[in-house]
């Protein structure tokens, strides 16, 4: 790889701000009382899934290595010289409510609708209030069919319903998720560490 490409990947790297900027798919742990896909974590990391904006759902408890395996995604997708965004859905929320305030909305929902990979950490954690969630459909919506979404949290998609108060509202970003995803489903394994303790020292 060239300086050129060297800088630009850097910068890609930097630029979306991952939770574990270490994460390879080589280091992925394939433990069989894991469960996980080997073949499906590797054709995501082809990256094909963000030429067809798809999604992805990352779905299981805490250390079992949702963000792990959703920055190692991440960095397949800048290393393909596609944008990537890492936020934690906290985070995001107060991002959009300082932009609202500051009537800055409007661009902030252009410029991450703009972003080849948004990734969205700790995802339905807590319940949502009605003026977030309202701002979260119009993120989504916005995204929708254009660009792809990496979606991690510990519930499955009918626990996420239940965190939204609006059924209609909630109805309507699950249908901009769910439909034509890819999905995830992380256990943990006994056989060895979890994710997150096994690379929490990785220099």
């Amino acid at each position: 790889m060239g300086p050129t490409k060297t800088n630009r990947l850097r910068r890609l790297i930097l630029r979306a701000g991952f939770d574990q900027p270490n994460a390879h798919i080589a280091d992925i742990d394939y433990a069989p009382a894991r469960e996980l896909n080997r073949e499906l974590i590797l054709r995501l990391a082809s990256c094909d899934y963000l030429q067809d904006a798809r999604n992805i759902v990352v779905m299981g408890a805490t250390g079992t290595g949702k963000s792990y395996l959703a920055c190692a995604l991440g960095m397949e997708a800048c290393k393909q010289s596609y944008t990537v965004r890492y936020t934690r859905m906290t985070e995001l929320f107060e991002e959009l409510i300082l932009a609202r305030s500051e009537g800055k909305f409007l661009k902030f929902k252009k410029d991450i609708a703009k972003v080849d990979l948004l990734i969205i950490d700790d995802w339905m954690l807590v319940k949502l209030t009605e003026e977030e969630s309202t701002m979260l459909l119009e993120v989504i919506h916005s995204r929708h069919r254009r660009k792809s979404t990496m979606f991690c949290s510990q519930f499955a998609p009918p626990g996420w319903h239940l965190r939204i108060p609006e059924e209609t509202i909630a109805d309507a970003i699950l249908d901009r998720i769910v439909y034509d995803s890819y999905e995830i489903h992380l256990k943990s394994s006994t056989e060895s560490p979890s994710m997150r303790q096994k690379y929490a020292f990785t220099p």
